[in-house]
């Protein structure tokens, strides 16, 4: 689309809002019923969009994608009219009689920016809570995932109004136009460096903006930890999508007594899922494309692989791999990895661990796999990440009812669940006072008694008992 046809798909959009048809509570409801019925009849479509861009199966683009939307939509359709409903406030004494209560209106226009390594469900994860407050949207799916791109375009105007939403297709410079416009929410999920860059148009219009970035998600590997269950979660969470997954373990600190038997137990783990050649398994999929294929490989020269690493620049096919003797000055521990190698790096001590994870910048997920409960007190009280996983890792995200986002340069704000509605609404403070009484002492000019009672009020907040005894002189 020219900038000029932005610019009046964004007129468009916004007489449509401010007509007031995304805001009836039944029109949320259909279009999210509407949206749900696409992932279901449409699945095969975007299960085989998602093959052609990632090299997905059909199974893991359920479980990783349109499994984990169809879920989101029947969680917000279920809890919508409670999270939506005014919430009653105390009002004081001094503001009596009255009430107050908090309303959560739609923002209006927003903009959807995603990114390509769950081309769906990060282009449509906020989408579903942007429809639940009552806002229309534009969405820009990425252009790295072409094919995954292009079903989105041709499927959700079949479902949803487009009156209110729309799906533009294109590179930069469509961005770019797009950025330019006045829009009254921006989402972005993607790179930091891209981050600055979309918070930076957003701030000529003073837009508000939710920013879901990346960074090294850390795993902590404690000396009573069981070895086994946690590398069968690391590896469940490293290779998952090719290790192209935002809150991917990014690399491993492990006690030093552990480190080679969590090595063995990784290699043998990645065997047991993938087999000898991970090249054969359906359930491994390939790198988006030939630039991050060629910075992977670069990327895997900062260590020592404990197990083959294999390579296919044709099929854009780099195996799971587990890395070792990594220094932590090296490119590999300078940025997100996304891809499959898995540094390991071995530590003294878990302070040491946490020292280390301090020092960097704060990341979007951090995992810690122990037995010991001070240890993860320690953890909770003395880093800071986006999301905590124990004992585990990646599962945070399908639970509906906590907040996902990051901190620092891994995003700023939340979504998932009531926390999704709270990013796409505004929180309007509402105060409603009746017209009597009117007492004359609220206004100009102020004698000594007025001063003494406002005071008297303002600062001891008296019962209404203790202002009629006052009243009459009782006390």
């Amino acid at each position: 689309m020219s900038p000029d046809e932005i610019a009046g798909l964004v007129t468009r959009l916004r007489d449509q809002y401010n007509a007031g048809l995304s805001r009836p509570i039944k029109w949320r409801r259909r279009q999210l019923r509407a949206l749900r019925q696409m992932f279901v009849e449409r699945e095969t479509a975007i299960a085989e969009a998602l093959a052609a861009d990632l090299g997905k199966s059909p199974l893991e683009s359920y479980l990783s994608e349109t499994g984990l939307l169809i879920s989101e939509v029947d969680h917000t359709l279920r809890n919508l009219t409670r999270w939506i409903r005014p919430e009653s406030v105390s009002t004081p004494l001094a503001l009596q009689p009255g009430r107050s209560r908090v309303v959560r209106s739609p923002l209006g226009v927003a903009l959807i920016v995603s990114t390509w390594n769950y081309p769906v469900l990060l282009a449509l994860s906020p989408l579903i809570p942007c429809i639940a407050a009552g806002n229309c949207a534009i969405l820009k799916p990425s252009e790295v995932a072409p094919a995954t791109s292009a079903v989105l375009a041709r499927l959700l105007p079949d479902y949803l109004d487009p009156d209110c939403f729309a799906v533009v297709e294109g590179g930069v410079d469509v961005s770019t136009s797009l950025l330019e416009q006045r829009f009254d929410k921006i989402f972005y999920t993607g790179s930091t460096r891209v981050g600055r860059i979309v918070m930076e148009a957003a701030a000529k219009h003073l837009t508000p903006v939710t920013l879901e970035l990346g960074g090294k998600s850390p795993c902590l590997v404690g000396k009573h930890a069981n070895l086994k269950v946690a590398a069968r979660r690391i590896v469940a969470g490293k290779y998952l999508n090719a290790g192209q997954t935002c809150v991917a373990p990014d690399y491993v600190l492990v006690h030093r007594e552990r480190e080679p038997q969590l090595l063995e137990l990784l290699v043998r783990t990645i065997n047991d899922f993938y087999g000898e050649d991970p090249k054969q398994s359906g359930d491994f999929g390939r790198i988006i494309n030939t630039d991050h294929f060629d910075r992977l490989l670069e990327l895997a020269k900062s260590g020592r692989p404990v197990n083959d690493l294999c390579s296919d620049r044709e099929e854009r096919y780099i195996s799971p791999t587990v890395l070792t003797e990594v220094s932590p000055e090296s490119p590999l521990m300078q940025e997100e990895i996304f891809g499959p190698l898995l540094p390991v790096l071995a530590v003294d001590d878990m302070q040491e661990a946490i020292s280390f994870v301090q020092a960097r910048e704060r990341p979007l997920s951090m995992y810690v796999f122990t037995k010991e409960r001070d240890l993860i007190d320690q953890v909770i009280a003395e880093t800071h990440s986006g999301g905590l996983c124990i004992n585990d890792t990646v599962m945070h995200l399908a639970n509906h009812d906590l907040p996902f986002g990051g901190i620092g340069q891994s995003g700023m704000g939340q979504y998932h669940g009531r926390w999704g509605i709270e990013a796409f609404s505004q929180s309007r403070a509402v105060y409603e006072h009746r017209l009597r009484p009117d007492p004359p002492m609220r206004y100009p000019p102020f004698d000594e008694k007025s001063e003494e009672v406002t005071r008297w009020i303002m600062s001891g907040r008296p019962t209404l008992w203790q202002l009629i005894r006052r009243r009459l002189g009782l006390g």
